[in-house]
């Protein structure tokens, strides 16, 4: 026995050597790699500096999400993904990085035109699409054309193809406009099946946050409220489109019976109804497409169709290698706030209730700040967090410099909490906002560990005990649970009356934790202007009565290790740009990946009073 036992264990001392082994080896060679790419970098100088050639066309070839400020990624990885080929799991493009590329093509003449490549773009909000295609029409006023060819189109690439001179799709692709929803997944009966005794605490009848969990459908409060908003959303974007487009909202097939009998006249082609439609101007292969722009450009160097440059070369030749010094003028602080409202200290892609204070904070400190706009695009998330980091906007008003609120996608529950005690509110027209509710919620597990034989019990000198997974939530736990809860409803009401110079019955009406979209949120008065974030800036301006100024972002600094790997990284990664040792993606991975990431949203969520104001319909399809 002995024997064997000694066998078995050298066996898996053999395993655990050749994988420890193995591993060290791979980081050896990434580091070497590193090292190699790093000496090619400095010893090719500055010889392969991207020269844009003239009568070139910018192509737009956009992959992942608009956003005001994207997620930290660590430098390492980032290099290792650069370097294997692999694209990000989910690519992002800074709005303002993307309307600057188009501003500064505008006036660049070895530009001649724009082709906008949309395969891979997977859109943002309607406020950051409408701000790239005012950049779009504004290059148009040059006279040079905007072209956009894709084998298929969704709501979101079209909405900006919709905006180019030519708009061409592939003879075998198609497309589909389909309306806005929201349809959440319910988990009353999986967690009965696993004997889970959820507790739901809340106010509200329309906060519906917690419904996924006490439900097996949505409730009809919460159909009528999301209705309300999608509805006005989805007038935004057909008005929009067919303004662009030049042809009637009634295009939109809104029903089966209308779009089958349009299909049907074509014989189910999808191309062919596109243009019929006047949905696209023409239909085009990849080659005539390529010969269409030789024609207009000429014959490109080295064998090329014509010559171009990509969205990511143009935007790094356009942009500064070394930061420019911002001077000693006033200036106009924008302090984004985007993604989920956490407890403590947290990087760009999330709100930090500390992290975000701090950003305020510096702010404030700064005596050439002189006004500041906190740029929002949120859920919400924690409400502790959120009040941290609402009384630092209260601090920067007491030390005279005036707070505006500018709304992005969605600025809802917790979004709203931090907006509030603004001077002035702008948002969007289609801006998701309100949510004024708080839930709390968590689930015990008892019965699950009954039904497996494990069973809890012991002694206390007190019934506040503390609540644990696997015993029953007491009454008394239940009963002051529910008393924080409403007494954060009132807090948030009476925060909201006050600020908006309201009755907290008033508020209460409006509130319950109903969504309002941007426009009925400026009829309801809980926002005081629709804009953007450029008139945020203006308007803070106004207030602090300043006429020149500089904007700046007011960001969170890279520790000593990061700013050297990030040093390290960008100049050896131009020498990996010929490896692709990319992986498609497998789709029912990507669906278990969506569940994975729903779960992770939930137990994400760490407010120390367990008390949260988030909005959950706040993610459309």
């Amino acid at each position: 026995m002995a024997e064997k036992t000694g066998i078995t264990k050298s066996i898996f001392l053999g395993i655990w050597n050749v994988l420890n082994f193995s591993r060290r080896l791979l980081l050896n060679i990434i580091f070497f790699a590193i090292i190699i790419g790093v000496i090619i970098a400095i010893s090719s100088g500055g010889d392969d500096q991207l020269v844009v050639e003239k009568k070139s066309a910018l192509v737009l070839d956009l992959k992942g999400n608009l956003v005001i400020e994207k997620t930290y990624v660590d430098p390492t990885e980032a290099f290792i993904q650069e370097a294997t080929g692999q694209e990000p799991e989910n690519p992002e493009i800074l709005v303002r990085e993307l309307v600057k590329v188009i501003n500064n093509a505008k006036d660049d003449s070895d530009i001649e035109t724009i082709i906008l490549r949309l395969e891979r773009f997977s859109g943002g909000g309607l406020d950051k699409l409408r701000k790239v295609a005012q950049a779009i029409e504004n290059f148009k006023t040059s006279g040079k054309p905007v072209y956009a060819i894709a084998d298929y189109y969704n709501r979101n690439q079209y909405y900006l193809a919709a905006h180019a001179d030519n708009v061409y799709l592939n003879p075998m692709g198609g497309m589909l406009i389909e309306g806005y929803a929201y349809y959440g997944s319910y988990y009353k009966e999986a967690l009965e099946k696993l004997k889970a005794s959820p507790h739901v605490f809340k106010v509200g009848k329309y906060k519906s946050a917690v419904e996924p969990f006490i439900r097996n459908d949505m409730s009809p409060e919460a159909k009528e409220a999301n209705a309300a908003w999608l509805n006005e959303l989805w007038v935004q974007y057909k008005t929009e489109v067919a303004a662009a487009r030049e042809f009637e909202t009634h295009n939109f097939d809104e029903t089966f019976d209308v779009f089958l009998e349009k299909f049907e006249n074509v014989n189910g082609d999808f191309a062919e109804y596109a243009l019929n439609n006047g949905w696209v101007d023409g239909l085009r292969t990849r080659e005539e497409f390529r010969q269409e722009i030789t024609e207009l450009l000429g014959k490109g160097k080295n064998d090329s169709p014509f010559n171009s440059v990509s969205y990511h070369a143009y935007l790094n030749l356009i942009s500064p290698k070394v930061p420019v010094p911002e001077g000693d003028g006033d200036k106009v602080a924008i302090v984004v706030a985007k993604g989920t409202i956490l407890d403590g200290d947290r990087k760009p892609g999330t709100i930090g209730g500390d992290s975000t204070a701090r950003l305020l904070r510096k702010a404030r400190q700064d005596n050439k700040v002189k006004a500041v706009v906190l740029q929002v695009d949120s859920g919400g998330g924690s409400a502790f967090a959120s009040e941290v980091i609402r009384q630092e906007i209260e601090l920067l008003k007491a030390a005279g410099k005036p707070v505006v609120a500018s709304m992005s996608t969605y600025a809802a529950s917790g979004g709203y909490w931090i907006s509030a005690s603004a001077d002035h509110i702008l948002a969007e027209p289609n801006t998701i906002t309100g949510s004024i509710g708080i839930f709390g919620f968590f689930a015990t597990f008892e019965r699950s560990f009954n039904y497996l034989g494990i069973h809890s019990d012991g002694v206390s000198t007190n019934e506040l005990n503390g609540i644990a997974i696997d015993r029953p939530l007491s009454s008394g736990y239940a009963s002051f649970i529910q008393m924080n809860i409403e007494r954060g409803y009132d807090r948030f009401i009476s925060l909201v009356a006050n600020e908006r110079e309201m009755t907290k019955e008033a508020v209460d009406e409006i509130a319950q934790g109903r969504v309002w979209i941007g426009t009925q949120a400026l009829e309801l008065g809980l926002v005081d202007e629709l804009g953007g974030v450029d008139r945020a800036v203006e308007k803070a301006a106004e207030l602090a009565e300043i006429s020149e100024y500089k904007t700046t972002y007011i960001k969170r600094q890279l520790t000593k290790e990061e700013q050297f790997l990030q040093q390290l990284f960008n100049a050896s990664a131009k020498w990996f740009d010929a490896i692709d040792l990319s992986v498609p993606v497998n789709p029912l991975m990507q669906i278990a990946k969506d569940v994975e990431k729903e779960i992770a949203e939930i137990s994400q969520l760490n407010d120390p009073d367990a008390a949260y104001v988030l909005c959950m319909e706040c993610r459309v399809e």
